[in-house]
C-alpha cells in the first residue's frame, strides 16, 4: 500500500462508504509486512485520537482507512488468500492500534473473533465467502451481550424458523462496532437452543442500531443498541458457535489473548504520555532541590516500575502466543485448559498493568496533567471501561484451582 493512503479520508463525518463504494483493500504479505502497514496505520490515527475522544467524533473515515489497509484479513489462512500472521503478531498489531486509539483497536477484536468461529465451524463455502470478504476491507461489528439477563452468558435473542424462512428477533447491547460494520456477528439462540452465530448485513431490513453508548471510556466504540426485529437471515451465513466451545479448541483464550492487547496498548499510550510530561510540562517538587522534573529520584524509579510490568506483560503475552501456536490442529481438553491458564496469567497482569500506568501518570506529571486541554484522563477512562470486560477477580480463581484443584477451566469466551 502507497503512504498517501494512510494519509487522506474524504468519507463523510458521520458514514462509512458501503464495501462495494470503498477502493479495494490492500494484501499483507505476511507477518512483516503486517506490522509495518499497522506502524503506519498507527501514526495515522494517532494524531486526531484525543479529539476524536473529547468530541466523541466517531471514527467512520479512519475505520475506512483502516480496512484499506488489508489488516482486517490478516488472519485469513493461506488456502484462501490470506497471510495467516501469528498470534504473536495479530497481538503486535492489535497493541499497536491500540496504543494509537484503543477505541479504534478494540473494533477488530470482535471481527477476529467472528472469523475464528467461521475458521472452526463453518463449511468451506461459509469460510470462502466471509474470508473473502474480509480480504476485501469488510468489517465484521459485534453484537452478543445484552442487558436484563441473568449474566453475561444468558441472552434472549432468538433465531427462529418461520415458513420456511429464518427470522432473527432481539436487542442486543455494548454492540461494539455494530455502527461501523459492513456485517454484523450476531449471537442467538436457535430453535433447539443451541448457540449459533449469525451473520447479518448492516443495513438489512428489521435491523436497528442506536448509537446510544455513554460509556466514560472507550468513548468512540459505539457500543450502542442494536435491535432485530423479524431480520432475515440466509441459512448459509448461520454457523455454531456452540460447537466452537463444546469441543477443545482455542476460541476461548484467543479472544482473551486480544483483548489483553488491548489493555497493553492503552498501558503504552499512558506511558508515552508519562514520559513527554514529566519531561516538557512538570515542575520538581519544592524540597527536592533539583531543577527538572525528570531528574526526582521517585520520579525515575516509578516510570521505571512502570516500564519493567509493561515489559514483563508484553513478554508474558508473548509467551503464551508461542505456546498456542505450537498445540496441533487438533486439541485435547488439558491442552485447552492450559492454553486458557497461560493466557489468564496475561490477562491479569495487562489488567492491573493499563490501571497502574494510567493511575501514575497524574501521580508523577503533577496537578497540572490534569487539565482538560490536556485530555490525559482519556487513558484511564480506556482503561478502566475496557478491564470491566470480564472480571479479573475470576482469572485468579481459574487459575488457583487449576493449579490447587486440577480443575480446568470454563470453556468460553472470557477464558
Amino acid at each position: 500500500m502507497s503512504m498517501n493512503a494512510f494519509t487522506s479520508a474524504d468519507t463523510p463525518a458521520r458514514a462509512s462508504l458501503p464495501l462495494s463504494s470503498r477502493p479495494p483493500a490492500s494484501r499483507i504479505a505476511d507477518g512483516a509486512h503486517a506490522l509495518e502497514t499497522a506502524r503506519r496505520l498507527a501514526d495515522e490515527l494517532s494524531r486526531d485520537a484525543a479529539l476524536r475522544d473529547r468530541e466523541r467524533r466517531l471514527p467512520f473515515a479512519e475505520l475506512d482507512l483502516f480496512s484499506g489497509s488489508g489488516l482486517w484479513g490478516i488472519t485469513v489462512p493461506r488456502a484462501f488468500g490470506g497471510a495467516d500472521v501469528s498470534l504473536a503478531t495479530l497481538g503486535e498489531v492489535v497493541r499497536t492500534i491500540a496504543q494509537a486509539d484503543p477505541s479504534i483497536g478494540q473494533l477488530p477484536k470482535n471481527h477476529f473473533h467472528a472469523l475464528d468461529v467461521i475458521r472452526l465451524t463453518g463449511d468451506d463455502a461459509q469460510r470462502r465467502k466471509f474470508f473473502g470478504l474480509a480480504l476485501d476491507g469488510a468489517r465484521i461489528g459485534h453484537a452478543a451481550s445484552e442487558r436484563g439477563t441473568k449474566n453475561a452468558l444468558e441472552i434472549a435473542t432468538r433465531l427462529t424458523r418461520r415458513g420456511g424462512r429464518l427470522v432473527l428477533d432481539g436487542q442486543k447491547f455494548y454492540s461494539t462496532g455494530a455502527l461501523f460494520a459492513d456485517w454484523i456477528a450476531v449471537l442467538a439462540l436457535d430453535d433447539d437452543g443451541r448457540y449459533v452465530q449469525a451473520l447479518v448485513e448492516r443495513d438489512r431490513q428489521g435491523l436497528e442500531i442506536t448509537d446510544d453508548w455513554s460509556g466514560f471510556g472507550q468513548r468512540t466504540t459505539a457500543s450502542g443498541t442494536l435491535t432485530l426485529s423479524g431480520v432475515e437471515v440466509d441459512a448459509q451465513d448461520v454457523v455454531s458457535i456452540q460447537a466452537a466451545f463444546e469441543r477443545p479448541t482455542l476460541a476461548g483464550p484467543v479472544s482473551q489473548y486480544l483483548h489483553a492487547n488491548i489493555d497493553v496498548g492503552i498501558a503504552r499510550a499512558a506511558l508515552a504520555d508519562t514520559i513527554d510530561f514529566v519531561r516538557t510540562r512538570s515542575r520538581p517538587w519544592a524540597d527536592s532541590g533539583i531543577a527538572r522534573a525528570s531528574d526526582d529520584p521517585y520520579v525515575i524509579r516509578d516510570v521505571a516500575d512502570v516500564q519493567i510490568r509493561l515489559l514483563a506483560t508484553e513478554a508474558l503475552l508473548d509467551r503464551a502466543a508461542a505456546a498456542l501456536g505450537a498445540l496441533p490442529a487438533e486439541l485435547d481438553d488439558a491442552q485447552v485448559a492450559q492454553a486458557s491458564v497461560q493466557v489468564a496469567a496475561a490477562k491479569v497482569l495487562s489488567t492491573e498493568l493499563a490501571i497502574l500506568a494510567t493511575n501514575k501518570l497524574f501521580e508523577l506529571s503533577g496537578t497540572r496533567s490534569v487539565l482538560s486541554e490536556y485530555n490525559l484522563d482519556r487513558h484511564w477512562r480506556n482503561a478502566r471501561t475496557h478491564t470491566l470486560h470480564d472480571p479479573v477477580r475470576w482469572k485468579y480463581h481459574a487459575i488457583g484451582n487449576y493449579l490447587l484443584n486440577q480443575v480446568n477451566p470454563p470453556r468460553h469466551g472470557y477464558l
